[in-house]
């Protein structure tokens, strides 16, 4: 599948430190945003292990004897990558849970994950766990293809907080689902069908969290390349106040 790719991370403008990490590898299709909590040291660990886990089982379950190497349950409602990249998720969790086992300054550690599979048959496979996202640009129009797992999101879907009273709320940080080395969290996964000319974006919640979707969206149609649209995108999270850090990763599906 030709696609081009693009990714930009900074600290943002209030701190000094960057806990969120990134994965592009094209010749897996594999693609993540992971956002780490847990203070200066441990945020920074906690997305780094989550990335290099799932890219680790991504790049070893990729040929037909994976089973051998790395076995793992497929799941007949996800097909073998929806199970992979679940598993991937799992196993994320599980290297966390070794790593707060044997150093005591990083328990209360965690991080988000947003994954995208490129598959044949112009198809991706998208799973996340927590607030960072996935949104689908298509014909100049933006549709976000995750749900964040927070408590501001859940008041929301209640009816019970505006999406301006969500943007401001206190707890607009709160995750309620995250890889942290407890119990496997359920990771939400779904198959997405592409067409040329779409663009995936994955993103930390330093950008969503001040810029808004209509405000994405103006920006992708007037950056068609990657490259210029990361970096716009993170120049408008920093031109906002830029309280957090803030990554991008933009996909884009050419046309054979």
């Amino acid at each position: 599948m030709p696609v081009q790719w693009a990714a930009t991370t900074h600290p943002g403008i209030r701190r000094t430190s960057n806990e969120d990490s990134y994965c592009s590898r094209p010749d897996l299709g594999l693609f993540i945003v992971a956002d780490g909590m847990g203070g200066h040291v441990a945020g920074e660990v906690a997305s780094r292990i989550a990335v290099d886990a799932i890219e680790a089982f991504i790049g070893e379950t990729a040929s037909d004897d994976s089973q051998v190497t790395w076995p793992h349950p497929v799941d007949p409602l996800l097909g073998v990558d929806g199970s992979r990249l679940k598993s991937a998720f799992h196993l994320a969790n599980r290297r966390l849970a070794d790593e707060v086992a044997a150093a005591v300054d990083l328990r209360g550690m965690a991080t988000t994950a947003s994954t995208v599979l490129l598959k044949d048959e112009r198809k991706a496979m998208l799973a996340h766990v927590g607030d960072s996202r996935i949104y689908l640009f298509r014909d100049n129009e933006l549709e976000r293809m995750t749900d964040d797992h927070s408590w501001v999101e859940e008041q929301m879907r209640a009816g019970l907080l505006s999406p301006l009273e969500a943007r401001q709320h206190p707890w607009r940080n709160v995750v309620t689902r995250a890889l942290s080395g407890g119990e496997d969290p359920e990771v939400d996964v779904k198959e997405v069908k592409l067409q040329p000319g779409d663009r995936l974006l994955l993103c930390s919640d330093g950008l969503s969290s001040v810029v808004p979707d209509d405000r994405i969206e103006e920006i992708l149609r007037a950056q068609p390349v990657p490259t210029e649209a990361c970096q716009a995108l993170v120049d408008e999270a920093n031109g906002a106040g830029g309280p957090d850090n803030v990554t991008t990763l933009i996909l884009q599906i050419d046309a054979p």
